[in-house]
């Protein structure tokens, strides 16, 4: 008769996917500041010393969370249309629709997370301020070259049209944990690419 096969090793004691999930989901609620490590270790299922050892610190933690975050649909759609939408004006506008969609999906808190977990904290105040502003670089490029290619009139500042837009998307993301439904926020990017600038 066959014996069963011996596991060795320490088993795992928690699902690490699921424990990120849960933590993404308080960090996307409440804010880096208004998580706690307790609050963290009842919605992961975990005891501190195993957060701990797994995540290191809140902070580690909080950084796992944002790359994670950035890899998921809701972290991504901007470089998706981006790389899918052949002219700049159709990117801007899959971009800010899929926001409004986005921001206000019942199944994630509203809003974008980089905008929704602000810090007072010095430090990932700045972290997240660098991420936050990466999406204006993101924008000019790209607008930068609609110019270029003559997509956009020769007059059109491309730094400027970037931070309206990135603005336009910040708001959007407040508008949304204010209570915004999809159908106001989709409002909202129509008047925007209304503002596009005309050849």
């Amino acid at each position: 008769m066959d014996t069963p096969e011996v596991r060795r090793g320490r088993p795992p004691t928690f699902d690490r996917a699921a424990a990120l999930a849960a933590a993404t989901r308080l960090f996307w609620e409440n804010g880096y500041e208004g998580t706690s490590i307790s609050d963290l270790t009842r919605e992961m299922g975990i005891r501190p010393g195993s957060l701990y050892a797994a995540f290191g610190d809140k902070r580690s933690l909080f950084n796992e969370v944002i790359e994670a975050y950035g890899r998921s649909p809701a972290g991504e759609f901007i470089w998706a249309a981006m790389a899918r939408e052949p002219t700049a004006f159709d990117a801007f506008r899959r971009i800010l629709l899929d926001a409004a969609a986005m921001y206000t999906d019942p199944e994630t808190p509203a809003g974008n997370l980089l905008c929704s977990a602000a810090a007072a904290d010095t430090d990932v105040a700045t972290y997240m301020r660098d991420l936050r502003n990466a999406s204006v670089s993101t924008f000019e490029k790209r607008l930068a070259t609609a110019r270029q290619e003559g997509e956009l009139p020769a007059t059109a500042d491309p730094r400027k049209l970037a931070a309206y837009f990135t603005a336009v998307m910040h708001g959007m993301s407040q508008r949304a944990r204010d209570g915004a439904t999809a159908a106001e926020l989709t409002d909202t990017a129509e008047l925007a690419m209304a503002t596009w600038p005309a050849r």
